[in-house]
């Protein structure tokens, strides 16, 4: 990928030589080049899980949090995606049960009514105040590994001039992280599977020159793996070879296929294996609870016909609390997969040298699909709306998109507008859910005040506080800074 390269700062090096100090309970998570990697200097893949037990909140009850955990750590789980949150209760308990089963959060800081929306994207100041509450809330526990800014905003091939108001989100809120000198969580955004967006998307959201201005991680809801498929009849070697090369880590934030039953999740050989685990971080799999879309993991209770409005427990007939009953096999067969899986990727001290060839790929051209994204044009300032070209073809066409043998359109209990069921659009907080089957071809600011290592991309840093206590290996340390002097020299 051809592009801009940045040196990093020595200054930041050495300072980061002078905060060693002792280690929390759970390493926090940082981004270094295109991967994840913990304090120790491991790499980071994902194991993950989607977890909204209901809509508004599932991190406020901490006795169902301690079940889940537990539960999920017998899976073999290290991260779950939550769509919603409030930001105004109490999370402590939740999150410290998470983190004592080692299981990280990976957090969408949209609402139900501040989403980033493709038919009218507007990015404004209560946009920006809802979304700055989330990030408050949640970036002082150890174990927040990312915020999305967004889930499947885009979810047609007409959609594109929604994308600069993804980067106008992210600018801003890298930003404030700064300004009130947080650790550098990544901020990140989760893009449906439209074969017609890649690899467009994904390149757009990193291109800019300005590190201020591109995703610290790219992820994507992609179900084209389903049943007895393979890395080449999937779409999953496209998906790697529209990877290759990425700057920034890139991960499966929805997957797991539910046409063909029961769920094997023999994908997960794939992402883990040799084709896919040097390019992609990991995946989750959607999702925990069991609902009327049928992607459940686990339930708690049979099925509750005719409950009464007053039973907050039940919603859409299903038990959103108690003791979690894996669901067979696709339980015990996403452990199995799981428990064979363990990449054990690059040491940082190895890799750190290695950033300064990573480069960010050229800003794509409008294409006859769709996009129609100026690559020079500035992103969107706060309270800018876009207004569209009139054109006669419409942008809330549907979303699925048929390519190869088959297409499957996931739908779920709740969306933006929607709030009946728990976990959000595609299992999110988005519009509706696209998946690209078997066969399609394709697949789809202001510098820190804390010292950081500054990578030559500009994506994502492995950053240390001087108000934290961390505990960083000096041969790492001192790899970086010999890789990091001998770019800047």
């Amino acid at each position: 990928m051809a592009g801009t390269r940045w040196s990093p700062s020595v200054t930041a090096l050495l300072l980061l030589l002078n905060t060693l100090s002792t280690v929390q309970a759970i390493q926090t998570i940082s981004t270094v080049g295109s991967k994840f990697f913990r304090e120790d200097g491991s790499q980071y893949y994902i194991k993950g899980i989607a977890y909204q037990l209901i809509p508004e909140d599932p991190l406020i009850d901490t006795a169902q949090c301690t079940r889940d955990a537990a539960r999920m750590a017998e899976l073999g789980t290290n991260a779950i995606r939550v769509y919603h949150v409030d930001p105004q209760a109490d999370h402590d308990g939740c999150m410290k049960a998470f983190a004592d089963a080692g299981i990280y959060l990976f957090v969408d800081l949209d609402t139900f009514d501040t989403a980033i929306t493709q038919d009218a994207p507007r990015w404004d100041q209560s946009q920006l105040d809802s979304f700055k509450a989330v990030l408050d809330e949640f970036q002082q526990y150890d174990n927040t590994a990312g915020f999305f800014v967004g889930n499947e905003i885009l979810t047609t091939n007409q959609g594109s001039g929604a994308a600069p108001y993804i980067l106008a989100a992210v600018r801003d809120l890298k930003s404030y992280r700064n300004e009130k000198n947080y650790r550098n969580i990544p901020i990140g955004y989760s893009a449906a599977d439209i074969a017609e967006l890649r690899p467009m998307l994904q390149n757009y959201l990193v291109c800019r020159p300005d590190s201020a201005e591109r995703l610290d991680f790219f992820a994507l809801n992609a179900y084209e793996w389903c049943g007895d498929s393979s890395y080449e009849q999937s779409g999953y070697k496209s998906l790697q070879e529209q990877a290759k090369g990425f700057p920034i880590p890139i991960f499966f934030s929805e997957t797991g296929c539910n046409v063909a039953r029961p769920r094997t999740f023999s994908d997960q050989a794939a992402i883990f294996g040799d084709e896919m685990s040097d390019t992609w971080s990991g995946s989750m799999i959607y999702e925990w609870i069991e609902e009327t879309n049928d992607y459940g993991l686990i339930n708690y209770g049979p099925h509750v016909d005719n409950a009464p409005a007053t039973n907050t427990l039940v919603q859409d007939g299903f038990t959103r609390q108690g003791e979690p009953t894996p669901i067979a096999p696709d339980f015990d067969n996403l452990k199995a997969q799981w428990a064979t899986l363990n990449p054990t990727g690059v040491a940082l001290s190895d890799y750190a040298a290695s950033t300064s060839a990573i480069s960010v790929p050229d800003c794509p051209a409008p294409t006859a699909d769709g996009w129609s994204v100026d690559p020079s044009a500035p992103l969107p300032t706060l309270g800018e709306t876009f207004h569209p070209a009139s054109s006669s073809s419409s942008s809330t066409a549907s979303s699925s998109t048929t390519t190869g043998t088959d297409t499957t359109t996931k739908t779920s209990g709740v969306s933006d507008s929607d709030v009946s069921g728990s976990s959000g659009t595609t299992g999110g907080s988005s519009n509706s859910a696209t998946t690209t089957q078997p066969g399609d071809g394709g697949s789809p600011s202001s510098p820190s005040a804390s010292p950081t290592y500054e990578l030559s991309n500009g994506a994502g840093s492995l950053s240390v506080t001087t108000s934290a206590s961390r505990l960083v290996d000096v041969s790492i340390l001192i790899s970086m800074v010999i890789g990091g002097l001998a770019v800047w020299l």
